[in-house]
């Protein structure tokens, strides 16, 4: 029993080794840089014990995405309890989600525009991700008004994440971050019905 207890929780090190090593690797030189044979050599391990804990890169950014879905969720959950009221619960929650973008931008990719194993848009997709709408949906949903809680949720995150990647990639200015999200938040406060 505790042979297995232990082979377990080594295994387990292990798969975090890899993920950490990835995910610092993808931040440091980009997700091409990150490559198996690359991974094990910087956690000195060799490449078939690697290929025992991720099926290959996809199933490693696969891990990394989920790790900053349950980070993301953590900050914006942080960020709207600790708000008064719906307005500046919905700033903190978008606020909470660019600086998420800004800050780890590897992380983010893996999240949202790389192809990763993950079941968006359905209701028996991991809980990380239901979590992280949720945070969303309980800053959104008191400023609804009339309208589809979870239609009007994924337009104000749609926005946020479209803000986040116009920016970083340069088609937006940096300098006008605060205006555009301060009017963000404008727009989706006055809409409550």
């Amino acid at each position: 029993m505790a042979t297995g207890t232990r082979r377990e929780r080594e295994r387990a090190q292990r798969e975090e080794l890899i993920v950490r090593a990835a995910r610092e690797l993808a931040e440091a030189e980009g997700w091409d840089a990150v490559t198996t044979r690359r991974l094990a050599a910087e956690i000195e391990y060799s490449q078939p014990v690697l290929y025992s804990h991720f099926k290959g890169k996809n199933a490693i950014m696969t891990a990394v995405a989920a790790q900053g879905f349950e980070e993301l969720a953590r900050e914006m959950r942080a960020a709207r309890s600790a708000a008064v009221g719906p307005a500046e619960s919905l700033a903190a929650v978008a606020a909470s989600y660019t600086d998420f973008a800004r800050k780890r931008p590897a992380i983010y990719d893996a999240m949202f525009t790389h192809a990763v194993e993950v079941r968006f848009a359905d209701a028996d997709g991991p809980a990380y991700l239901r979590e992280g709408f949720g945070e969303l949906l309980q800053a959104v949903e008191p400023l609804a008004g009339d309208d589809d809680p979870g239609i009007v949720t994924e337009t104000f995150w749609a926005s946020l994440h479209g803000l986040a990647m116009l920016e970083r990639s340069g088609r937006l200015p940096a300098a006008a971050y605060d205006q555009r999200l301060g009017l963000l938040i404008e727009r989706f406060s006055a809409a409550k019905g």
